[in-house]
């Protein structure tokens, strides 16, 4: 869990860590300026998913501007290049540097003497525990996903998802799961285990610090139109509220990856594309 900066202010505006230093929380064994971590917190969203919420933002706008949004498509696993080794190296290397930020946020969370896997979660410790909490949430987000989906369409707030438009190779299904896996581990990873911590050390209350992280999670899916922004701003509060009473985000991660391992090989049996 992670340890919010105390909450009293000082003139500057800034929380006081322990010691009475102005604008200071505690990072490990020393101490990091709020300014320093707001610089990097801003730093990690621009390399991540707070620039692909601008993206989403400007699609959405420009989707708008073309026709109603129950006309509109988003893709979600598309083609590289008709070369078909060519399309698998793109597709591997998509996957491979969409999680150099994840690496990022392990170096920042790291703190001597201290695993920052076990810091956040994301260990081996409770595998049957894990494993029963994913398949909790599974339940939970599965069938009123679908069901938000389809009412969003009918209503015509949400665009046609089309989560597989991969030629079919014998690589297909085995990058369709590594792409599941890599949005489960980013989004989890910097949106719960990464962002709570870091928003609460700023100085924001818990509360506040779950409801930003939810609002980006569901700006950065707002290409898909209205309804996949409100059902993924609701995703986030459960997991934000999950991650605070349990401590680990890997059920949070496995129960994502699931959840988009079957939308991603199993679309158009779901009502997708």
């Amino acid at each position: 869990m992670s340890d919010a900066a105390p909450p009293n202010a000082q003139p500057d505006g800034g929380p006081s860590a322990p010691g009475g230093t102005p604008g200071v929380a505690r990072h490990g064994q020393g101490t990091v300026s709020r300014r320093r971590l707001i610089l990097e917190v801003l730093l990690v969203l621009g390399l991540s998913l707070g620039q692909s919420a601008v993206y989403s933002l400007v699609q959405l706008l420009d989707k708008m501007s073309r026709a109603p949004l129950a006309q509109g498509t988003s893709t979600l696993n598309a083609v590289r290049s008709n070369r078909e080794y060519f399309d698998l190296t793109y597709q591997v290397l998509d996957i491979f540097f969409a999680l150099m930020p994840v690496f990022l946020v392990f170096f920042l969370l790291a703190a001597p003497g201290t695993s920052v896997f076990r810091r956040i979660g994301l260990d081996w410790r409770h595998p049957v525990r894990d494993g029963l909490g994913a398949l909790g949430l599974l339940v939970v987000i599965g069938v009123p996903s679908l069901g938000l989906y389809a009412a969003g369409r009918a209503l015509g707030i949400t665009t046609e998802i089309i989560p597989n438009a991969l030629h079919q190779y014998w690589w297909t299904i085995p990058v369709l799961v590594l792409s599941a896996i890599r949005h489960g581990v980013v989004e989890e990873v910097i949106m719960v285990g990464y962002l709570l911590d870091r928003l609460e050390r700023i100085g924001l209350a818990p509360i506040a610090a779950i409801l930003a992280s939810s609002l980006l999670r569901g700006s950065y899916h707002l290409y898909q139109g209205f309804g996949p922004f409100i059902g993924n701003f609701l995703l986030g509060l459960l997991f934000c509220w999950v991650y605070k009473k349990c401590g680990r985000v890997a059920p949070l991660v496995v129960a994502h990856a699931l959840v988009d391992i079957a939308a991603f090989t199993l679309g158009p049996a779901l009502g997708f594309g």
